[in-house]
């Protein structure tokens, strides 16, 4: 990939999913420059030195950072990984308060140094921060967003293409909705090559029945807790996702990504943040697309917006 010149991306938070993010932006080129930034300054300049002893190996891209947030100034693109853990047992939306109230004074910080960005939140729960984080910065919709399903749907191809024994680049299919446990593929639209996906023949002729697809559904929402559970974070996939995003601002590509913006009027769901397939491109979030939704798909996306809707009431975004 060509390093875009003059592109900054800043990185907030250097824990497990922030370092990640670099080394992913860094490995593939996603910008010209990557910026580093944590509170905790042993760590962060411990990051970004054995981040900077690699870049001979990657390309032209450089790495800097610091627990100084003015390292951020000018960045094209911020990404906000810093909050509190998701520990085992633990659902996303049960760390919405603490990570509310860091956004809360952390969004105007990054604004003011950062006032042309595009802002993507990856902290969990990204669907209602999302949300905070578009009214406390002040910024239009489209600039504030998270990443949404685009990780989720990302363990649906390559859970889908292992099944098949197909490449994931052939599998087109999405998660929408909440970035957590009411989440749901979009069946009706999801293809393999062309062809509709539950048309597809596998090696013994045979189509996918409603209850394996069920099945796959399942075990890409509860993927992460299996991660949690075993190794204490998701990282590495979040990253790679992460830059795959800041990559489609930085190009300006017009990719269809399954972010999460603030939604009005979306097949009936408004002043919620979810994910649906959406242009991404240096505007951020310039269009979301109304595709077709089942009945039942229908039905869990405004099932998605209750549980958000529900999380955000018990919050004060004031």
């Amino acid at each position: 990939m060509t390093v875009i010149e003059n592109s900054r991306l800043a990185i907030i938070g250097a824990g497990a999913v922030g370092s990640s993010l670099a080394y992913a932006s860094l490995i593939r080129g996603s910008a010209r420059e990557v910026v580093l930034y944590d509170i905790d300054a042993p760590r962060v300049e411990a990051e970004v030195l054995d981040l900077a002893h690699g870049t001979p190996f990657t390309g032209s891209s450089t790495i800097t950072g610091g627990a100084d947030l003015d390292v951020i100034a000018g960045a094209n693109v911020v990404v906000v990984t810093a909050g509190a853990k998701q520990h085992p047992g633990q659902s996303r939306l049960d760390l919405a308060g603490v990570n509310v109230g860091i956004l809360r004074s952390l969004m105007p910080a990054l604004v003011e140094r950062a006032p042309n960005a595009v802002f993507v939140l990856v902290t969990n729960p990204c669907d209602v921060l999302a949300v905070a984080a578009q009214r406390f910065s002040g910024l239009p919709v489209g600039r504030v967003f998270s990443s949404g399903t685009v990780l989720d749907s990302s363990r649906l191809r390559w859970r889908l293409a292992e099944r098949l024994g197909l490449a994931p680049s052939s599998i087109h299919a999405m998660i929408v909705g909440e970035h957590g446990d009411s989440e749901f593929p979009l069946w009706s639209q999801s293809r393999i090559g062309p062809i509709p996906i539950r048309e597809w023949l596998d090696d013994a002729g045979e189509t996918m029945t409603v209850e394996e697809l069920d099945q796959i559904a399942f075990e890409v929402k509860t993927a992460a807790y299996k991660v949690i559970e075993g190794k204490g974070a998701t990282n590495y996939a979040i990253g790679l996702s992460g830059a795959r995003i800041v990559e489609a601002v930085l190009n300006d590509e017009g990719a269809v990504l399954p972010v999460s913006s603030v939604l009005d009027d979306y097949r009936g769901v408004s002043g919620v943040a979810l994910s649906v397939p959406s242009v991404v491109d240096a505007a951020g979030v310039s269009r979301v697309i109304d595709v077709p939704f089942s009945a039942d798909e229908e039905r869990a996306l405004h099932a998605s917006a209750d549980t958000i809707r529900a999380s955000l009431a018990s919050l004060d975004l004031a």
